[in-house]
């Protein structure tokens, strides 16, 4: 979907400042924050591409005051509600009101922890054989989803390389609206920068994206 979240970033906001030393947590609720996403997503309640739309679906003033795990908080907070996990009552309260709904995969425990941790595996048999090859010229699909999407803003309708084919996986357009995964082939893709930011854009730049099959058309 478009909005400020963009992964591509967007005009008029500045250069990126990084911050130097920049601790894991900047406070402790932020941990906990963490630990609830990832307890719940392991509990079955949600999958990693759900929880992106729902972070995407913060109204733009609050996304662009919030910081990284806030936004992780509100997210989490609307899709427990729109999943029946929590009521706007309860939290308002700050305690449950009523009996917990059964998760899918049951509690996290302890021993589970850090295979948790770690990024899961999103590679799936294909379904039918790849329609790009390394070094066919491809022209990202102009498209403007109002659901999540990986496909950035600031290369849709633009022409660039395949350079590496990375296999089928989870498609996240249809996982995020628990559609169910979808295989897609994923390809980087490689963009000259002027053909990105223009003539006046540095012409040794090239920028790379890893693309979906279904966000890509043959260039003519």
């Amino acid at each position: 979907m478009n909005g400020v979240h963009d992964m591509g970033g967007m005009d008029g906001f500045g250069k990126v400042e990084p911050e130097p030393n920049e601790p894991v947590f900047h406070e402790e609720w932020e941990s906990r924050v963490l630990a609830m996403v990832r307890a719940m997503g392991a509990a079955g309640a949600f999958n990693i591409d759900t929880s992106r739309f729902y972070r995407e679906m913060i109204p733009p003033h609050v996304y662009l005051s919030s910081s990284y795990y806030k936004k992780w908080f509100l997210g989490l907070e609307e899709m427990l509600i729109e999943k029946g996990y929590l009521t706007r009552e309860e939290v308002a309260a700050g305690h449950a009101m009523q009996p917990a709904k059964a998760l899918k995969n049951g509690k996290l425990k302890r021993d589970d922890v850090e295979r948790t941790m770690v990024r899961g595996k999103f590679a799936r048999p294909a379904p039918a054989s790849a329609k790009f090859n390394i070094g066919d010229r491809v022209r990202a699909k102009n498209i403007h989803p109002a659901t999540h999407t990986r496909l950035p803003r600031y290369v849709r309708g633009h022409v660039g390389v395949v350079e590496l084919n990375h296999g089928c996986h989870v498609f996240p357009d249809s996982a995020a609206m628990e559609l169910g995964e979808n295989p897609q082939w994923l390809y980087t893709v490689v963009f000259e920068g002027r053909d990105l930011w223009g003539e006046d854009g540095d012409p040794t730049l090239k920028v790379s994206i890893d693309a979906f099959e279904p966000y890509l058309d043959p260039a003519s």
